[in-house]
């Protein structure tokens, strides 16, 4: 599964967070078994459950096998881009702001 193609709202971001003890706040019952379940699920019902919760599942596999995962989630739920952490917007749905969701063109020149 990829995260850059499954967008993680700040507030997936911040309960992921507090989950693992890094910040964040907080989910209800119902959400917090939700992440609890995704973290200790074996493979096979782990991909049931990122199929059925894809924002939930990207945050924690963020969270556990990326080595970034806990520095862009805590740029997530602080409202920054994940690629350049800067936070004035505009942002685009994908949560990047839009200079860096801009295609780069092939010469590398903007």
């Amino acid at each position: 599964m990829s995260t850059d193609t499954t967008t993680i709202p700040a507030e997936v971001a911040a309960h992921v967070l507090s989950h693992f003890g890094r910040g964040g706040y907080p989910a209800g019952d119902w959400a917090e078994s939700l992440i609890t379940l995704i973290d200790r699920a074996d493979m096979i019902n782990r991909a049931k459950l990122l199929a059925a919760f894809p924002d939930y599942g990207a945050a924690v596999l963020l969270a556990k096998y990326d080595e970034q995962g806990i520095a862009t989630l805590l740029d997530i739920a602080a409202g920054r881009c994940p690629r350049c952490r800067q936070d004035d917007g505009p942002f685009v749905p994908s949560g990047l702001c839009e200079p860096c969701a801009r295609p780069m063109p092939l010469d590398g020149v903007a």
